[in-house]
């Protein structure tokens, strides 16, 4: 044993030891265990990840909710669609694929970590009947996490492999923003049934989106639709609509590229702070306004997959 001298210093844990700590069946969180390879060896030459498909027969629909860029609002819409789908009778799953920024263990309201089953499955938490897995609920919420690549690939396939989702109807994915890694390593891992995009009417938005629409139809993923976050502002008093950026960008883009416009949400502090103390606003206040433009959403979603061809047995919202 080393006992530490004055003078030395002492090396900071990782966010990958605190997770590989937190839970040890966990295995993408230490780099050997991914990297295939001891510390000390020197780094094998890069290769792209082999495309082998997870099948996940027993989830309908793996749906991945994307954005172009940061800050349009995406976690809130994925989490408030996937409780509209879950009110609706639906069985539901929620992947918060962020390893950067996870988000959903704070909008849901829970900071427990999941436990192991038997048969070393991790078994996901469950809040407002939503079924969750996060790389959040692994490390403590101020811990950065510093991954490669390779280490994200590892993570999301292990989200998908290893976790005992059990039967869904729906498997909302909420990507981290922009188009790197994550959304590469999705569609390497799973046939995903689509991708739903959630943009801002503004100019700067909408551009983002163009690149999100060419990544997807680039890696042969369906665009189920496009979701316009904080479209206008409802005063509160008299009930006047204003429209704070411009009125039906995320409209005029669908139609550029010829895929559903699934609605409109408005703005509204409400829908934030509710998201901030962990029951989002279709759970916490399911009469109000906002809530009914989220499930207006999940029933035209509903109605864009059935016309899509996908058979559903289930008769909802």
């Amino acid at each position: 044993m080393r006992f530490l001298k004055k003078g030395d210093k002492k090396t900071p844990k990782s966010a990958s030891d605190t997770a590989a700590k937190a839970h040890p069946d966990l295995k993408v969180i230490t780099g050997s265990q991914i990297s295939g390879r001891q510390p000390q060896q020197p780094a094998a030459p890069r290769q792209q990840p082999q495309q082998q498909n997870i099948t996940l027969p027993n989830i309908k629909y793996k749906i991945a909710v994307a954005s172009g860029k940061g800050g349009v609002g995406k976690s809130t819409v994925a989490t408030n669609l996937a409780i509209s789908l879950a009110n609706a009778g639906a069985a539901v799953g929620l992947m918060d694929a962020d390893a950067y920024g996870p988000s959903i263990p704070t909008m849901m309201g829970i900071q427990e970590q999941p436990k192991t089953s038997p048969e070393r499955k991790i078994i996901p938490l469950v809040r407002h009947d939503i079924k969750l897995m996060s790389i959040g609920f692994m490390v403590p919420e101020e811990q950065a996490m510093i991954w490669r690549g390779p280490m994200l690939h590892s993570a999301i396939r292990q989200f998908l492999s290893d976790v005992d989702w059990g039967e869904l109807d729906y498997l909302i994915i909420d990507l981290p923003p922009g188009t790197g890694d994550v959304a590469l390593s999705l569609t390497q891992a799973i046939p995903l049934t689509g991708a739903l995009i959630v943009t801002t009417p503004q100019d700067v938005a909408l551009a983002d989106v163009r690149r999100g629409v060419a990544m997807f139809e680039r890696l042969g993923v369906p665009i189920l639709g496009i979701i316009e976050n904080m479209s206008y502002f409802v005063c509160p008093h008299c009930n006047e609509k204003t429209e704070i950026f411009r009125a039906d960008g995320g409209k005029n883009t669908s139609e550029r590229f010829g895929v559903t416009f699934l609605g409109q949400i408005p703005l509204d502090a409400e829908v934030c702070t509710a998201g901030d103390i962990g029951v989002p606003i279709v759970a916490g206040h399911p009469e109000s306004p906002q809530s009914g433009a989220f499930g207006a959403v999940a029933a035209e979603l509903v109605t864009v997959l059935e016309e899509s061809g996908e058979e559903d047995e289930l008769t909802i919202l």
